[in-house]
């Protein structure tokens, strides 16, 4: 085992000193570690005079990480900040917080060391001194138990997604025959689509045979259907067709598992209430594809308290992304203007010489922002007041700009049901072309008093000459 105490001094001794501009702040964290995260070795830096080493380097086992907290505990060390490194952090993260010290999680972009001088010495060193004067700002990590479901919901949309895939090289497999499955039916993975595929991979090939596999909902006729499967069943196609018919067959499988598990982890939830959710106002809602087996709406209730399907563009499993991200206690989040900022959501402020330079939102990896922009996206054609928000922003600013301002509004809707309660009552499509009309109205009469002229509404009934 290398002596990690003399490779410190090494290091220590090779590195440049850290800047002298934060003596003169006052401390905050007076027992405060730093920790630069590696793959093969973490860095620890604790207040001078703690050791007769300050900075160590530990190994990424799990003993070592257990040594770990055991130096910061000796050493007086109650509270650790650590950079957020891919998933290197996590294993650190949860044997530190499992000993009692209290880890902030930093993001790496916010950290800016001195400029030319880059070393692990130098991170850790650095880390430790901006969070013993409180100048660092943990990022969001909800409780432990929703970090349970977010691992697995997070598992679900990766099955999904790869499932995708073998539907896309099943189609690619079918053109590659001369089979137009996609022209005649608006799902090939739909019930119709797959009695046809699984019949191909069978050995039937006869057009009149297949097109009798329809639904009586499709709307092709049997000639159309027939046409369209009359191709070249090559032998090396259909042999591709059904390996990745067999591998979407087992990520279907997967999937259900995982919403097995998903269940089970939604059940050791503590309920707020027992009651059944309210009934659904849109009775017609087509049920998504990948929906689970069991009631997730109600489940998501009982723990919630709160039906916010009820918020248009929200279904049961965007919710459950979004419950799964964030977690179910609203006061991780001091306001809803730092819950949209979190989101990466609102207009960004970036103003120099009193001159606005961009109000573009921030870029973000935020999986709960995108549930709230894909929802922007469903209420697009829908008779509802953020139907109404959305078309009028879009025949304004484009869609991109509007997609974004709805998602705005909905995450906002969100947080107000999330801290406050209650239920969501939609105002209906006028309800914002009404605002807009009273804030134009207003701005005219405002504009004509300032020209010494008034505004006289003009009756609708009164000819004009």
């Amino acid at each position: 085992m290398k002596n990690t105490s003399s490779i410190a001094k090494r290091k220590l001794a090779q590195s440049p000193a850290l800047p002298a501009q934060l003596a003169h702040l006052e401390q905050l964290n007076l027992h405060a570690a730093g920790i630069d995260v590696g793959s093969a070795e973490h860095w620890v830096c604790v207040p001078a005079g703690r050791a007769e080493v300050n900075v160590r380097a530990f190994g990424c086992f799990t003993p070592d990480l257990q040594a770990m907290a055991a130096w910061l505990q000796g050493c007086g060390v109650t509270t650790v900040a650590m950079e957020s490194t891919g998933v290197y952090w996590i294993p650190v993260f949860q044997i530190l917080e499992s000993s009692g010290l209290e880890v902030k999680l930093v993001n790496a972009h916010h950290l800016k060391t001195v400029p030319g001088r880059k070393s692990d010495v130098l991170d850790c060193q650095w880390l430790q001194k901006l969070h013993t004067y409180g100048l660092l700002a943990g990022s969001f990590r909800p409780e432990e138990q929703v970090c349970v479901l977010r691992s697995y919901v997070r598992q679900r949309e990766r099955l999904i997604q790869s499932a995708a895939v073998h539907i896309q090289r099943m189609q690619h497999a079918l053109i590659q025959m001369n089979l137009h499955l996609h022209k005649v039916i608006s799902d090939i993975t739909g019930l119709t689509g797959m009695s046809i595929i699984r019949a191909i991979v069978a050995g039937e090939h006869d057009p009149q045979t297949l097109a009798a596999l329809k639904h009586s909902r499709i709307r092709s006729s049997h000639d159309e259907i027939a046409k369209a499967l009359s191709g070249n069943y090559r032998a090396e196609l259909v042999f591709v067709l059904q390996q990745e018919l067999t591998l979407y067959d087992l990520h279907q499988q997967q999937i259900a598992a995982c919403d097995e598990q998903i269940e089970q982890c939604l059940l050791k939830f503590d309920a707020k209430t027992e009651q059944a959710p309210p009934e659904a106002k849109n009775k017609r809602r087509k049920t998504t594809q990948n929906a689970p087996a069991f009631d997730l709406r109600g489940q998501l209730y009982r723990i919630s308290g709160i039906d916010f399907t009820q918020i248009p563009g929200r279904d049961a499993l965007s919710v459950q992304t979004i419950l799964s991200e964030v977690g179910l206690e609203s006061n991780r989040f001091a306001s809803v203007k730092h819950f949209c900022s979190w989101l990466g959501l609102c207009p960004g402020t970036r103003i120099t010489g009193g001159k606005s330079l961009s109000s573009q939102t921030r870029v973000v990896v935020n999986r709960a922002a995108n549930a709230f922009r894909l929802a922007a996206q469903a209420v697009s054609h829908s008779r509802s007041a953020l139907g109404a928000f959305y078309r009028r922003l879009r025949s304004r600013l484009g869609a991109p700009k509007a997609i974004t301002a709805t998602a705005h509004k909905i995450a906002r809707l969100f947080y107000k049901l999330w801290s406050e309660g209650g239920t969501y009552a939609d105002p209906g499509e006028n309800y914002y072309e009404q605002q807009y009309r009273e804030r134009l109205v207003k701005h005219l009469k405002k504009t004509a008093q300032s020209l010494g002229f008034e505004v006289v509404p003009h009756s609708s009934t009164e000819s004009v000459s």
